[in-house]
């Protein structure tokens, strides 16, 4: 253990889901969101009630917290917008439709087998059966009984509880113990502790902030990658030959990504009381263009990639330490007429925590990781006392963890509120104490994700995706120059573009992404810009119905998480 050495930690959890609504209809194409919030939002946040001497930072995407609202909303209304939620509550599952079943079959096994399926012998027996029929053809499924399907989708829903909720909540334990033969009204009770956890979750994170637990920041609207929406040749400051699209740049870009930033800054103070105070953005995505725009708009610290902050030192005439000796510090970077405090993610203990804890016991990690800080805390270091950024996302290694990782997240906080030597912080209270900040003279622009773009952009997929959004932008402009839409018309189509414009459409194209997921993601981009040509009353482009990328890799973790180098 450090003796005399002192470390500070800010544990960064990133919330966010793409939006998954077909504005035109209303309807959720997949139901991550949902999900994710009584199996994820709900755990962290009774991590943190738990532990009130743990101190972090969680950032919520204004796009999750929309969808959020607009499930409390569904639950609230009975007026149900996501196909799964409404077949969850449907009476009789005997005689749906065969759309109906074919979802309930394509989506219920869609999880971790390993520690979501398998921890359950009714639920492991449902998929056995599956596969069995499903060998058999398409006459196979015929076979599956009303009985089966309303078993199945029964058991997809408790296996997304949250470990916490699972513990507490006695319809959990009530229906488990039942193992099937489930009835309409066992689904209800199932739907009813969906709506009454989902519409706590973020009054339970408010709460947090209020008592001064955690610090709430926000990413730009719709989780668009600024810089390239700003210049697509940003790409080439840490990538000089990437292949980029045919078209020069994204139109508008500067006046977009500011949209974006604008309505995150609304959107929190709305919701939390205050405008945010810092940004993760997008990926980790920056340059000097987009930390100015983030300045303009009262931005006081920005979070991005050790990757990029390699680059940038690089860059200089500066000989580059070991890592040790320039990562944990928050440096200060001029835009405009203010400085942006920079703060840089710990590539290696995010990784340890997204990708390798899963594998051990919860308590071995745990104690793994609090000797990776004291291996920290006891180096030698030139200044104030160092600074630690581990930054992930709040959802998706959880799935992977035994018991969602119930033990090690327990363990991980009891052994920081009981350290002496490290001390877990929020950025803003790191901002509050007015440290002195090394200036970073260049910003070399990129990502947490190797500090560059090309899990965005470069590749031929990548690249025709931009392509096809920036004719849609040129479409939108030439639209809205003629000022023919009304303005509602208007407002419904530049939400739609909005839409269009994050960056997760981009994350999925590629061939090392597994087919399913490519296709799903595919599809759904194609089908939003789509939306925006009906909307702005242009026919849909025939290009639009040709897939952009087919995939078919093996990526870690399903593809939804990357390891930063």
């Amino acid at each position: 253990m450090a003796s005399e050495s002192q470390l500070d930690l800010v544990l960064m959890w990133h919330m966010h889901q793409p939006d998954f609504r077909d504005h035109a209809t209303g309807e959720f194409a997949k139901p991550w969101v949902y999900l994710h919030a009584l199996k994820d939002y709900t755990d962290m946040a009774a991590h943190l009630e738990a532990h009130a001497g743990v101190r972090a930072v969680v950032n919520f995407t204004p796009v999750l917290l929309d969808q959020l609202e607009d499930y409390v909303d569904q639950f609230a209304s009975g007026y149900l917008r996501d196909p799964l939620l409404r077949l969850l509550t449907e009476p009789e599952l005997t005689d749906i439709s065969d759309d109906a079943r074919k979802l309930i079959l394509d989506q219920c096994f869609r999880a971790n087998h390993t520690k979501m399926v398998e921890p359950y012998p009714a639920y492991r027996r449902l998929r056995d059966l599956y596969s069995f029929t499903r060998d058999q053809g398409d006459i196979g499924n015929c076979y599956l009984s009303g009985q089966y399907i309303g078993d199945l989708i029964t058991w997809y829903h408790l296996a997304w509880v949250g470990e916490t909720v699972r513990r507490r909540d006695p319809t959990v334990a009530q229906l488990q113990a039942q193992s099937e033969g489930f009835s309409h009204d066992h689904r209800r009770q199932l739907f009813a502790l969906y709506a009454r956890e989902i519409a706590n979750v973020i009054p339970r994170y408010r709460a947090l902030a209020e008592r001064g637990q955690i610090e709430l920041s926000s990413t730009p609207e719709y989780h668009p990658i600024g810089p390239l929406l700003i210049s697509l040749q940003s790409a080439r400051e840490s990538q000089p030959d990437a292949p980029l699209p045919a078209a020069d740049n994204y139109p508008g870009g500067r006046t977009r990504t500011r949209a974006h930033i604008v309505a995150a800054r609304e959107s929190h103070a709305r919701r939390f009381g205050a405008p945010p105070r810092g940004y993760w953005p997008a990926e980790g995505a920056v340059s000097q263009a987009f930390i100015e725009l983030l300045a303009a708009e009262g931005c006081e610290w920005v979070a991005s990639g050790e990757g990029v902050l390699a680059h940038s030192l690089a860059r200089t005439d500066t000989p580059v330490a070991e890592r040790g000796q320039y990562l944990y510090r928050p440096y200060g970077m001029q835009a405009g007429d203010r400085t942006v405090t920079c703060f840089f993610r710990d590539e290696r203990l995010s990784d340890l925590i997204g990708f390798e804890y899963a594998k051990w016991h919860g308590s071995d990690a745990a104690a793994h990781f609090i000797a990776q800080l004291d291996a920290i805390a006891e180096a030698p270091f030139r200044g104030q006392r160092p600074l630690a950024s581990v930054i992930l996302d709040g959802e998706n290694a959880w799935e992977y963890y035994p018991y969602n990782g119930y033990y090690f997240l327990n363990e991980l906080y009891s052994a920081l509120e009981n350290h002496h030597a490290v001390r877990t912080t929020t950025f803003a209270a790191v901002l509050d104490q007015a440290p002195a900040t090394e200036p970073l003279a260049t910003l070399v622009a990129g990502s947490w994700v190797y500090g560059n773009f090309a899990t965005w952009i470069g590749s031929t997929d990548k690249n025709r995706a931009w392509d096809l959004l920036c004719a849609a932008k040129q479409a939108y402009d030439l639209v809205a120059a003629r000022g023919e839409l009304s303005v509602e018309a208007l407002a419904d189509a530049t939400r739609q573009l909005s839409d269009c414009e994050g960056s997760d459409w981009f994350w999925w194209f590629g061939d090392y992404n597994p087919g399913e997921a490519v296709a799903a993601f595919d599809q759904l981009f194609r089908h939003k810009l789509g939306n925006l040509y009906r909307l702005l009353q242009l026919p849909v482009p025939p290009q639009l119905s040709a897939a952009i990328s087919h995939g078919g890799g093996k990526a870690e973790l399903g593809g939804a998480m990357r390891r930063a180098s």
